[in-house]
């Protein structure tokens, strides 16, 4: 074995015989790649399902085959560290042969590719772990040595040294993270050891079904951001997924090349009710149990399956996780959060509400109920009006609806839930591919609630939310505040592959895929732009980053006609212009919306940098930083709730609640609101 990983290593240009971590696995290892038989079959099943059903009325043709050919390239090296330039120029003779391949089910030279990627795979491994020696630690004060961690849009290495750089660049990143997490150099070396090669296990592990699916998906997002195949096993965990039958910490994970990212939380969940999670963070260790000196065991490069067992587990039990926040620039110390693992109860699902009484100001006394919508659930129209009523019971002068975090849900009980605040009317529009349009509304000629109505919208309010919120914008029923929302105006069609009379010995997987696009009664869809709210809040990101419009390949926005609705003007546009004039000024005076602009200050200077330095001392600097801002943050938080200042972030009181300055500032809104229609009405 160690001659072969020298000779490896000599492949890759390294210039010493020697090894300092041999390869626990041998490049013949790697499995021979063909296709199964069932895959000729699913291929044009999937090629049926996208091109004849699709909402786009795609062709698969020489222009598509070319995005294919780029998007299987992205996945098999999405930073290009991997393969070289030669590789990428050979594989170009395929671009116009993509098409034919999927279409036939012939797929024997995506097959080739794939092993070529493992061979490559193998090399830059086998290289990494040259690299680790117990006793040539990395020297982390080389001034200017920096990590290019985003290389989307570089250039491919035309030669293995220019990878070997880019490699020495790679894994003195990963020794800097661990030695920033107090790990002793030989630890970093036994981390990092491990870590590559269980990245050479998994190259081992590659089965056909690996290969069809990267082929699959290659398609699929070429077709549109939300269109994909799903492999039998993927299947099942969508199903499961749907079904809430898993016990664990309620969130979806998706497999987004090296990393296990946060795809969504499932309402009332563990991870959700944790409140430190949240979609878009990337999980990069577990440990199980909830002892402190509990083992993480990192999980980057592992295979989701690997990564969902982890994770998953009886209730009652907890799992530890490292998660590098959303936000959280290269390089940052992973936050640990701790979960109980429970099944998700129907109940901590479910729409909730809370009186709030303003403690000062010149609103002081006055009641607002606040109606906490997690997701469109069955039935949860019925549930609203129950909540509805105890708000009418408590005497509180208006609603706010909070959608924030809000990703949807039911079509229908958007619909309804829209009906409680009008008498009747459209709601939504719906067209398919060919241009058909419906309109659905609420036609019961009753108003369940006419009194004043707030609905508070995020990033990642979603779908049946930007629906809800739409509408109520465009009848002028309600005001809406907070974030621009998420932006996905497109309904998608889950359907499996498998046929009555099949007799393939392995189950066949699944498609989802885009039939229908939603539109608002005025005619603008929600697709991509999502609702921009009446009165604006200021957010750390945008849309670039966390939103439809970051989708690669997803449908743009268009209008169609306006649907037959009359608007109540019950929000004029000069009272708009009051409420954010008061919007503004009581920002300014917020100490709480003064951390979310200086935040934001730093993500659009931080936003567009591809690189992370690789010197101790500077890092170190950047670490004590955020955390002093933390701490004076926290002890500034303090001291306005009547609480003494702490000498670090451990001993903030358990009892003590980070303000929500997004709410608080609704409640003001609202209560201008309802000042302003009481004169109306007088």
């Amino acid at each position: 074995m160690k001659n072969l990983a020298i000779a490896v290593a000599l492949q890759c240009g390294l210039v010493s015989a020697a090894i300092a971590l041999p390869p626990a696995h041998e490049i013949d290892e790697l499995p021979a790649l063909s296709q199964e038989d069932q895959h000729s079959v699913v291929s044009q099943r999937v090629t049926t399902y996208f091109t004849r059903y699709h909402f786009k009325n795609m062709e698969l043709d020489n222009a598509l085959s070319e995005q294919i050919l780029d998007r299987y390239l992205e996945m098999l090296d999405y930073n290009k560290m991997f393969l070289l330039r030669s590789d990428v120029e050979q594989a170009s003779e395929y671009k116009h042969l993509f098409d034919d391949m999927i279409h036939s089910g012939k797929l024997s030279p995506a097959y080739s590719l794939f092993e070529k990627a493992l061979q490559r795979n193998y090399q830059r491994y086998v290289y990494a772990l040259s690299l680790l020696d117990e006793e040539k630690p990395f020297d982390f004060a080389a001034e200017g040595d920096r990590y290019h961690y985003d290389r989307e849009d570089a250039e491919w290495a035309t030669t293995s040294e220019e990878l070997d750089e880019l490699w020495r660049q790679r894994v003195k990143y990963d020794a800097l993270n661990l030695t920033m997490a107090g790990k002793e150099w030989p630890e970093v070396v036994e981390t990092l050891g491990k870590r590559y090669n269980n990245a050479l296990k998994r190259l081992t592990q590659t089965n056909s079904e690996d290969v069809f699916q990267t082929v699959m998906n290659a398609f699929a997002r070429s077709v549109e951001a939300h269109t994909s195949y799903l492999s039998p096993a993927n299947a099942e965990r969508f199903e499961q997924n749907m079904n809430l039958s898993l016990e664990g910490i309620g969130a979806v994970l998706q497999s987004e090349f090296d990393y296990t990212v946060i795809r969504s939380l499932v309402p009332g969940g563990p991870a959700d009710k944790s409140g430190e999670i949240a979609p878009e963070d990337k999980i990069v260790a577990v440990a199980q149990g909830d002892d402190e000196d509990a083992e993480f065991v990192d999980i980057v490069g592992w295979r989701l399956d690997e990564v969902v067992e982890l994770i998953k587990g009886p209730k009652g039990t907890t799992v530890q996780l490292q998660v590098l926040k959303a936000n959280q620039a290269a390089g940052a110390k992973p936050t640990e959060i701790s979960i109980v693992r429970d099944k998700v109860k129907l109940e901590d699902r479910a729409a909730k509400v809370e009186i709030k009484t303003m403690e000062e100001g010149p609103y002081a006394g006055r009641t607002m109920g606040v109606i906490t919508i997690p997701s469109f659930y069955h039935k949860l129209t019925d549930d609203v009006k129950k909540l509805i009523e105890e708000v009418t019971a408590a005497d509180a002068e208006g609603v706010i609806i909070d959608l924030r975090g809000n990703g949807g849900g039911s079509l229908q009980e958007s619909i309804s839930l829209t009906g409680l605040f009008i008498d009747e009317g459209p709601v939504v529009q719906v067209t398919d591919g060919s241009g058909r349009r419906e309109v659905n509304g609420d036609r019961d000629g009753e108003i369940f609630y006419q009194g004043p109505l707030v609905v508070m919208v995020d990033r990642y309010s979603a779908s049946a939310s930007e629906i809800f919120a739409a509408a109520l914008q465009d009848y002028e029923r309600a005001l809406i505040v907070g974030e621009n929302t998420y932006g996905k105006g497109t309904v998608q069609q889950h359907r499996g592959l498998e046929r009555r009379f099949d007799f393939f010995d392995e189950p066949l997987g699944s498609v989802q895929y885009t039939i229908a696009k939603f539109y608002r009664i005025n005619g603008g869809s929600t697709q991509m732009r999502g609702v921009e709210p009446d009165v604006k809040f200021p957010t750390v990101t945008d849309s670039e980053t966390f939103g439809e419009s970051s989708q690669e390949n997803a449908l743009p926005w268009d209008k169609i006609d306006t649907a037959d609705y009359q608007q109540l003007e019950l929000i004029s546009a000069a009272k708009l212009n009051e409420l954010q004039a008061l919007k503004e000024k009581n920002i300014e005076e917020n100490p709480e919306f003064s951390y979310i602009l200086e935040d934001a200050a730093e993500y659009q200077r931080e936003k567009d940098k591809t690189w992370v330095s690789l010197v101790l001392a500077e890092r170190k600097a950047e670490e004590q930083e955020g955390e002093e801002k933390a701490l004076e943050r926290a002890n500034e938080r303090l001291v306005r709730a009547g609480f003494e200042p702490v000498e670090s972030l451990e001993n903030v009181p358990d009892d003590f609640e980070v303000p929500d300055p997004y709410l608080n500032e609704t409640l003001v809104l609202g209560f201008e609101l309802i000042d302003n229609m009481k004169l109306a009405m007088h």
